[in-house]
């Protein structure tokens, strides 16, 4: 008799699965750019749509055609720049060297930028979700955003940019590609089923008419459960960051988006906004963080959007 092959259920790649620490998702790394601009933004997911746009893809079976396109709205009122912070090279990687948090102290990140003792100069930002009704919070999320370009670059940049707001069309571009990043909705503690998709346990298997559990957890001896082992825990709430998402429209009129009776557990848009091609991860409300593209995939072009879906979201 052939042997089946069952390899294991779920993956591993995101091992273990806690909750995070913070909504505001960490940025670990950032692409090398020549150009002095900011390399992040931050938004606040609305809810999705779907709109009307010519294929671009090439080779593509409906290229040049018009198709249905998902797209997540997300809400870009204006990032605040509240300071720089300077990094210098540590034995681990970069380190905090200094703090500009006022006009004054740009004189002595000046000078160190002079005489070389740091490597990165990154900007500490503010959203603004005061300018948001449907959100319950008013408190800005704060975080660092790196920039482009070389150390003097950046020097200017920063300079010029100093207590001022930033839009995100200042950052992106209609077509570009990006990367975001966000803390997926939160399902608490779920078994092993949904948490790993395991086989639920056939009729003769269980006991009592219980199979939503595994096998066993291992031998006997050594008397040890291996981390591998699919267990109940935390299910949901964890970081995740998805890549080459793509930007097909960058918008200032919120009446292009907003359905009759606005979006569901959101409400309607105010501000900027950015439509975003497909998913993203998290639910309504939540932080989302983009960054320039690590890992660049091509380009295909100015989006041709010709309709963009007003529909009630009230099931009317």
């Amino acid at each position: 008799m052939v042997k089946k092959n069952t390899p294991r259920k779920g993956s591993l790649a995101f091992s273990p699965r806690k909750r995070s620490e913070s909504e505001v998702p960490r940025v670990r790394s950032y692409p090398d750019k020549d150009i002095a601009k900011l390399l992040g933004f931050a938004g606040y997911k609305v809810g999705m749509t779907q709109v009307i746009m010519v294929d671009g893809r090439k080779n593509s079976v409906t290229e040049g055609s018009e198709i249905s396109v998902p797209v997540t709205v997300i809400e870009t009122p204006r990032l605040s720049i509240e300071g720089i912070r300077a990094y210098s090279k540590g034995p681990y990687g970069l380190k905090p060297r200094d703090d500009a948090t006022q006009e004054e102290d740009l004189e002595e990140l000046e000078e160190m930028v002079e005489e070389k003792e740091i490597e990165e100069l990154r900007f500490r930002v503010n959203t603004n979700p005061n300018k948001i009704s449907g959100l319950p919070k008013k408190e800005p999320d704060q975080m660092e955003i790196a920039v482009g370009g070389e150390l003097e670059d950046q020097l200017e940049y920063t300079k010029e940019k100093f207590g001022d707001t930033i839009p995100i069309s200042d950052i992106y571009n209609e077509g570009e590609f990006i990367d975001v990043s966000a803390v997926t909705k939160g399902k608490g503690t779920e078994g092993p089923v949904k948490r790993w998709g395991v086989k639920i346990q056939d009729r003769k298997a269980q006991r009592k008419g219980k199979g939503r559990h595994i096998g066993n957890l291992g031998p006997w001896h050594p008397t040890h459960v291996r981390w591998q082992v699919p267990q109940t825990g935390q299910t949901g709430y964890h970081q995740r960051t998805e890549e080459n998402k793509r930007i097909l429209k960058i918008g200032n009129n919120p009446d292009e988006v907003n359905p009759d009776g606005g979006f569901l557990k959101y409400g309607e848009v105010e501000n900027d906004y950015v439509l975003i091609k497909g998913s993203v991860p998290g639910p309504a409300k939540r932080l989302i963080r983009f960054r320039d593209a690590i890992r660049p995939k091509g380009i295909e072009g100015q989006p041709d959007i010709k309709y963009i879906s007003k529909q009630s979201k009230q099931g009317g």
